[in-house]
C-alpha cells in the first residue's frame, strides 16, 4: 500500500470517528441512557472486527493471548474512558469536547516518563506544559464554580470535567497498550478491547435499559459500526506508514467537529475554544516535528553495514 493510501485511510478513520461523536451527542440529547449508548457502541463495533479478521484468516491470532489480565486492565480503562467521553459529548459542543480530548497525548508523555521510565527530553516537557496551558484556556469558561448552581451551566461544567477525565483514561489506555505490544499482536489488542467493552456494558445494561425509538436505534447501531470501522482503519493506517507521518492528521478531528457541530447542532465555538485548540495543536505538531528530526538524524548517524557479498 502506498503512503497516500495510508494517509487516506487515516483521514477516513478520523472522519468516521467525528460522525460517531456527533451521533453520540444526538442520542445523549434525546435521552438515551449513557450505559445503553456504551453497550451499542461495544456490541456493534465487535461485529466488523470479527468479520474482517475472519475474512483475513487472522481471527485465531486475534483470539490467542498470553496476557488475559493485561487485556482486562486495558479494556476496563477503555470502558471508563468511553463513559466519560460520551458523557462529555452529551453536554458540550462537539468541537469543545474534541479539542479537550487532545490533552490525552500530553498526559501520555507524562505517564510514559513516570510509568514506563521512558526518556522525555526538555523540549517535550516544554511542549506538554504549553499544551496544558492551551487546555486550561479551553476549560476556562467551565471553571467558574458558581456555574454549578445553574442547571444549564452545571451540565457543561460537568461535561468539561468528564472530557478531561476521558483524556486521562485514554492516556492510561495508551500506556497499557504499549505494555501489551511487547507480547501481543495488534489484532488481539483490538479484539479483546471490543470484547471486554461488550461484556462490561452488557452487565450494566439491565440497570439502565430504556426502549429506544426507531431513529435512536438507527443512530445507536451506527455508533457501534462507525466506532469499530474507525478503530480498524486507524490500526490499518499505522501498519503501512510511520506514526510520525500519521499523527498530525489526528488534528483534522477539530475541523470535522467544527463543520459537523455547526451543520447538525448550530454550534459556534467560543474564542476560548479557538485559542486553546490552536495552542494545543501547535504544541503537538512541534513534538511530532522534533521527533521526526531526531529520528532522521539517528538514521544518518547509524553506521552503514557492508553488503552481504562484500569482500567475497
Amino acid at each position: 500500500m502506498s503512503l497516500n493510501a495510508a494517509i487516506l485511510i487515516k483521514v477516513l478513520s478520523v472522519l468516521l470517528f467525528a460522525f460517531m461523536s456527533a451521533l453520540v451527542r444526538y442520542v445523549g440529547e434525546s435521552g438515551v441512557p449513557l450505559g445503553e449508548v456504551v453497550f451499542f457502541r461495544s456490541v456493534f463495533a465487535l461485529i466488523p472486527v470479527v468479520l474482517i479478521y475472519a475474512a483475513r484468516r487472522e481471527l485465531a491470532s486475534a483470539v490467542r493471548t498470553r496476557r488475559p489480565l493485561g487485556h482486562l486492565a486495558r479494556g476496563s480503562i477503555s470502558v471508563a474512558g468511553m463513559f466519560l467521553n460520551f458523557a462529555a459529548l452529551a453536554r458540550l459542543p462537539l468541537v469543545d469536547a474534541t479539542a479537550i480530548s487532545f490533552a490525552g497525548p500530553m498526559i501520555t508523555v507524562a505517564l510514559a516518563a513516570l510509568v514506563l521510565s521512558e526518556r522525555v527530553r526538555a523540549y517535550r516537557w516544554s511542549a506538554v506544559t504549553v499544551g496544558f496551558a492551551g487546555v486550561l484556556v479551553m476549560l476556562w469558561p467551565y471553571l467558574n464554580l458558581g456555574r454549578l448552581v445553574t442547571a444549564g451551566s452545571a451540565e457543561s461544567t460537568i461535561g468539561a470535567m468528564c472530557a478531561l477525565g476521558a483524556a486521562f483514561t485514554n492516556a492510561l489506555a495508551v500506556i497499557q497498550t504499549r505494555r501489551l505490544t511487547d507480547s501481543e499482536t495488534t489484532s488481539s489488542i483490538v479484539f479483546y478491547f471490543s470484547l471486554i467493552c461488550t461484556v462490561v456494558s452488557s452487565a450494566i445494561l439491565p440497570f439502565v435499559w430504556q426502549t429506544p425509538t426507531l431513529p435512536q436505534v438507527v443512530a445507536l447501531v451506527a455508533i457501534g459500526v462507525l466506532g469499530g470501522l474507525s478503530h480498524l482503519l486507524l490500526t490499518e493506517s499505522y501498519r503501512y506508514a510511520p506514526a510520525s507521518i500519521m499523527a498530525p492528521f489526528d488534528y483534522l478531528a477539530l475541523l470535522f467537529a467544527f463543520v459537523i457541530g455547526y451543520a447538525a447542532f448550530g454550534e459556534i465555538p467560543t474564542v476560548y475554544a479557538y485559542v486553546g485548540a490552536v495552542v494545543v495543536v501547535l504544541s503537538g505538531l512541534f513534538v511530532i516535528w522534533r521527533e521526526r528530526r531526531i529520528a532522521a538524524r539517528r538514521a544518518r548517524e547509524r553506521p552503514k553495514l557492508p553488503p552481504p557479498d562484500a569482500g567475497a
